[in-house]
């Protein structure tokens, strides 16, 4: 077959369509956010692909597997087995890495084990293990005419008389022996002293290398290696005038071990490598490179304020018992509890945060009758006081109040490096492990296409560098050579994980197979876009059908075959509006896709940019130096809206999201992050809360809904509660909740669904036999407002609510604000789970919106645009300027150029990714980036400017738009004062 042939799809809000995709072919479906993309590609194609192939396993194989529910198709024909590869965070789990996941760790582990030379960590000396066999043939091959002495080692620089060693070895049968040097008969030994260290050596044999003593010599290096546990001494006993004791003499081990400290390793194994086994992982550590502890900075949050004020959070007046407990310490040691933290001397900072040792301090303690007794002992400091508590206490709110003083540091032991000492020690090519896996994938993939290995090593470490090299080759093809195989997979984005996932199935080389793909573009600059196409081609070149779920304008004038889904989102969407080529989608007059891809439609550029207002209105964080950011100095205009960019990799995320976001979040809003490094932050006192608008689900369970999170249900409740029926009944606003026992039916505990578990079926969910799927039960639905009950309303979009609640101020807003991010097609008791990711940041949007804004907050959004269409993003806009237009701060990491050429102001990161970035460009208006020759993004930015001027009438409506959106909000709003910073 030449096409997938679907019929009669209606999952979701797909309208019963019918379509014939070709396959081999690479396929983008596109369409507004919530119009049924996801659906179609995910919800139907994938999930019969995937089932279908599942359910050809045997019913034992099932059981493992887990199986997708049965789309609401009446029949597809033409399907391959498929993969999907998704925008989720790939791991958790803080022994992920980049490494571990692409395998290349697992590669690079049987490297080491295979050729690595180890060496003495003190000494430097490498460690070298050889077979009898092999310390035969060396012995044959020297000058057959000097002669040789074997010796094996018994004690070592130990103390003692050591008589019994001596009486042991006679009755082996052993006649001689070195002891400090010199050789003795074993019935002439000088007595010993029992207070020096001395080294004994049992003389095993004296011979002339010659071919006719080889297995004479192969017993007695067994027997020397028994006696000298893996350690044998050859001696050149005609080497000096001396003799024997001034001899030239050579160690030789069966194992890893150090000549000179007795050092030693057991056999080189792919698990000494690994940070996950006990015979890996540091043991300070267990192998997370990291240690918890107290930071004295993090207690001491104040140290501008004196001890009586809050210096330390809980030790001061507030709490009698602490407080009680510093002004002993301040009559011991003759200080101020008033005198500001960082005045005081520095002995007395030590002894008040890790105590006084021995030294007793007398301490005034309040009796429960209020008298005063007076006890002796040392202090024990609040870090060790708060340690202490956090280890002994059994309530979670104390653990969670410590928690906060915690932070997360190197381990001092492996320098974060995660292997033990002997793995960290081990090295190919002059390079340790450790070192490896901190190079960039691009660094990486430089010294393997160099690394030459001599002899033997060389023979064995063909194929597997060859491995090496071919998954680190695929992880730079999809623009990811910035990272490095060190780097944790939890602080990956959607994404890259997403791209390495790509890069692995690259590399696995499957031919006739059914990928489907969401948004591979995200995070990736205009420049590293060509780089990732280009992957996604030679997929498809291989044999594969490529469905990818994409907004890039680059990648649907790629694609072989184009489909529009729309024409809106939600109840308006679920139809084909167009599909074809690029041309059709053109020509399409429905196609919103078509008209910005024509030209028709565009976001414009603004006329007229805001200016900072003057030199004092500027948040300044100097000296970021996190990951790669060398010394970075921001300077964030307050009250505009202000792009950060960048080619992928070049340190946006580490200076706005771990740097400048965590760094607000702790001052203004009280918040326990701890920021990457950083100098000095000033201007903070321009805002009152950072508010970061995240694509993170809204909730992760059925229950949570959009009406839960905005916060439109506890009115919503309240309201029903105040009908005269429910009043009359007695009914409070939490009979009106699906979570809590009273209202709601309790057959399927407020769910409305009940799981039928089918074992190796799919589990079936069935509406509940008793509510009807209506999650509340009788005698609560009797309640009527305006003729509908609760579960009538959250059964409702936003469009159909607002006609309903119009005259109900305190929902009519919080309704309109939803509506202005373009969320009116969404149900209020729709189930978070099912929200895209650019819905579930709308609805965050609108909840902002509604709240009571006082102009002085600064909003942070982290690629805001992911999932979006053209026209989304048109909608996004107008909200992020109307938020800026109240007098707020928007500060907005982002690719889009539509979204960078509406800023007010651009900081331009660069001018690479990893090690080649972490430095700032150019600052200044969209026109002065595109004007910067040094700049990649302000090359791809400079055409946008220029068609966007000569194609659009004046930019000002956009901002009129959001006005008219918000503007019935508004209405509902009180006057108020606006606050000065």
């Amino acid at each position: 077959m030449d096409t997938i042939s679907i019929r009669g799809a209606r999952t979701h809000n797909l309208k019963n369509i019918d379509l014939d995709l070709p396959r081999d072919k690479l396929i983008v479906i596109t369409g507004l956010s919530g119009s049924g993309k996801s659906s179609l590609a995910f919800d139907t194609i994938y999930a019969e692909g995937q089932r279908r192939y599942v359910e050809s396993l045997s019913a034992y194989a099932r059981q493992f597997l887990s199986i997708m529910e049965k789309p609401d198709v009446d029949h597809i024909e033409g399907l391959s087995p498929a993969i999907s590869i998704e925008q989720k965070s790939t791991s958790h789990n803080p022994r992920s890495t980049v490494g571990t996941i692409t395998e290349i760790y697992d590669y690079l582990r049987l490297l080491y084990a295979r050729v690595g030379t180890p060496r003495c960590p003190d000494h430097g000396i490498a460690l070298e293990a050889q077979t009898v066999s092999q310390m035969v043939d060396a012995t044959l091959a020297l000058d057959p005419e000097k002669r040789y002495m074997l010796l094996a080692p018994v004690v070592r620089e130990r103390k003692g008389e050591h008589v019994q060693i001596f009486e042991q070895l006679r009755a082996q049968g052993f006649v001689r022996a070195r002891v400090d040097g010199a050789v003795y008969d074993l019935d002439a030994v000088p007595p010993l002293m029992l207070r020096q260290k001395h080294t004994i050596e049992v003389v095993i044999d004296r011979f002339r290398p010659r071919d006719d003593i080889k297995q004479r010599l192969a017993e007695s290096f067994e027997t020397a290696l028994r006696l000298g546990e893996g350690l044998v001494i050859l001696v050149d006993m005609d080497a000096g005038s001396g003799g024997a004791e001034a001899a030239a003499e050579q160690l030789l081990s069966s194992r890893f071990s150090c000549p000179v400290c007795d050092y030693s390793l057991p056999e080189l194994e792919p698990r000494l490598f690994s940070f996950n086994a006990p015979a890996g992982a540091c043991p300070s550590c267990d192998g997370l490179g990291i240690t918890q502890v107290f930071d004295p900075a993090r207690v001491v949050s104040h140290p501008e304020r004196p001890l009586a004020s809050g210096a330390v959070r809980g030790w001061d007046r507030r709490n009698a018992h602490y407080f009680q407990l510093i002004l002993s310490l301040a009559a011991h040691y003759g200080f101020d509890v008033d005198t500001p933290w960082q005045d005081l001397p520095k002995d007395v900072q030590k002894a008040i945060l890790f105590g006084s040792g021995k030294q007793r301090i007398a301490f005034r303690y309040l009796t429960e009758r209020g008298g005063k007794v007076t006890r002796e002992h040392a202090f024990e400091g609040i870090v060790p006081n708060m340690e202490r508590r956090y280890k002994e206490t059994e309530s979670a709110a104390v653990r969670e109040e410590l928690a906060r003083f915690i932070s997360d540091q190197p381990c001092p032991e492996c320098e974060g490096q995660r292997l033990n000492r002997s793995a960290r020690n081990v090295f190919v090519a002059e390079h340790a492990l450790p070192t490896l896996t901190r190079r960039s994938i691009d660094d990486a993939l430089a010294f393997f296409d160099k690394l030459t290995l001599p002899g033997w090593r060389g023979e064995i470490a063909v194929k597997i560098i060859k491995e090496i090299r071919e998954r680190l080759s695929f992880l730079n093809d999809v623009g990811l050579n910035y990272l490095t195989l060190d780097r944790q997979a939890d602080s990956l984005s959607g994404g890259e994980a997403q791209r390495i996932r790509l890069a692995s199935q690259i590399g696995a080389g499957l031919v006739g197979v059914m990928y489907v793909l969401d948004e591979p573009s995200i995070g990736l600059h205009q420049r590293d876009n060509e780089r990732l196409l280009g992957t996604l081609t030679r997929l498809r070149d291989l044999g594969n059908t490529v469905i990818v779920v994409e907004h890039d304008e680059d990648a649907i004038r790629m694609a072989d075959h184009v489909l529009d889904i729309g024409p809106g989102a939600g109840v308006h969407g679920g139809e084909i509006v167009a599909q074809g080529t690029v041309a059709d989608i053109l020509a399409a007059p429905r196609s919103i896709t078509g008209q910005f891809l024509s030209g028709t439609r565009a976001i414009e550029v603004p006329e007229k940019r805001r200016q900072p207002i003057d030199k004092a209105s500027w948040l300044q964080l100097k000296g970021a130096s996190g990951n790669n950011l060398k010394d970075v100095d921001l300077a964030i205009p307050a009250g505009l809206f202000t792009c950060i960019t960048g080619v992928s990799g070049s340190g946006k995320s580490t200076l706005v999201n771990d740097t400048l976001f965590r760094l607000a979040a702790a001052e203004l809003n009280g918040a326990s992050t701890q920021p990457a490094p950083y100098q000095s932050v000033e201007g903070m006192e321009l805002f009152d809360k950072v508010v970061d608008i995240n694509q993170s689900p809204i909730g992760r369970t059925p229950r949570s809904n959009p009406a839960t999170y905005t916060g439109l249900f506890t009115p919503l409740r309240e309201m029903f509660a105040q009908v005269p029926e429910a009043r009359a009944r007695g009914y409070t606003a939490g009979r009106f909740s699906f979570n809590v026992r009273g209202g709601r039916c309790e057959a399927c505990e407020g769910d409305g669904l009940i799981k039928v578990e089918m074992h190796f079926l799919p589990d079936v969910y069935v509406p509940c036999d008793a509510c009807h799927g209506k999650r509340y039960n009788r005698e609560t639905l009797e309640i009527l407002y305006k003729g509908h009950t609760i579960a009538d309303v959250l059964d409702m979009t936003v469009e159909d609510a607002l006609k309903l609640f119009e005259n109900v101020p305190t929902l009519a807003r919080k309704l309109d604000t939803l509506r202005a991010v373009g969320l009116d097609y969404i149900k209020l008791g729709q189930s978070a789970t099912t929200l895209s990711g650019g819905e579930a940041q709308r609805v965050k949007l609108s909840k902002e919106l509604s709240k009571r804004d006082t102009g002085h907050t600064l909003y942070i959004l982290d690629e805001p645009t992911t999932g979006l269409h053209f026209h989304d993003i048109e909608q996004l806009l107008d909200v992020l300027h109307q938020l800026v237009d109240q007098g707020n701060t928007v500060v907005v990491i982002e690719h889009n150029l539509d979204v960078i050429k509406t800023a007010d102001w651009i900081v331009d990161l660069g001018p690479e990714g990893g090690a080649g970035g972490g430095r700032i460009l150019v600052t200044g208006t969209p026109e002065t980036v595109a004007a910067t020759a040094a700049s990649h993004t302000g090359h791809f930015l400079a055409p946008h400017l220029k068609i966007a001027k000569a194609a659009k009438p004046p930019a000002t409506k956009r901002v009129k738009s959001a006005a008219k959106h918000i503007a019935s909000a508004d209405k509902y709003k009180p006057m108020r004062k606006k606050k000065t910073p």
